[in-house]
């Protein structure tokens, strides 16, 4: 049965926005979780991040989850978002970082025999998810060969059990998005 789910590969931003994504993915599919996040300022909170999702998924699912990281050049994500640096959490900043994340996770994905991908950022109450959902199901359309599974990981209380979740694991939870201009 276990290899008759189909694979996806689900960005995650952080460990406890893959607690509620993980909690309900796991029985349908079998999930690797990409860490992609060239945004995340500054680097020791990258660090801090990468090392807590990957501790999570160890301690929570053994090697049931595969972790895997993409990093890019420490000046990409200023380069992408070069002229937006003033413009509102929410705005077209954000918009480009999260469709950067997924066009990553959506090549990787294809490139390796995925199914799927799916996101993490929906999870957050500050997130636009059907901005999100959007933006997947375009690249999927627009790369082929891979599908969008759409998600709102927040909805039926799924930002409180992340929560939950985060305090029996000990989870670090962060005070804001990932780049510099979120703090």
């Amino acid at each position: 049965m276990e290899n008759n789910r189909p694979h996806l590969l689900l960005h995650a931003c952080c460990g406890p926005c893959a607690t509620t994504a993980l909690e309900r993915l796991i029985r349908d599919y079998k999930v690797s979780v990409f860490f992609y996040n060239p945004g995340i300022y500054p680097h020791a909170e990258y660090v801090k991040r990468k090392n807590e999702t990957e501790r999570y998924l160890l301690e929570a699912f053994g090697n049931q989850v595969l972790f895997i990281e993409k990093t890019q050049r420490t000046d990409f994500f200023s380069d992408l978002i070069q002229g937006l640096e003033n413009e509102p959490e929410g705005g077209k900043r954000c918009r480009l970082c999260f469709q950067d994340r997924l066009t990553e996770t959506a090549l990787y994905a294809k490139t390796n025999g995925f199914d799927f991908f799916c996101t993490t950022l929906t999870l957050s109450p500050h997130k636009n998810a059907t901005l999100i959902n959007t933006l997947g199901k375009e690249i999927a359309q627009h790369i082929g060969g891979i599908s969008y599974l759409p998600s709102d990981f927040k909805k039926s209380d799924g930002f409180r059990r992340s929560i939950d979740i985060s305090k029996e694991y000990h989870l670090y939870r962060q005070t804001y998005c990932g780049c510099k201009y979120s703090m």
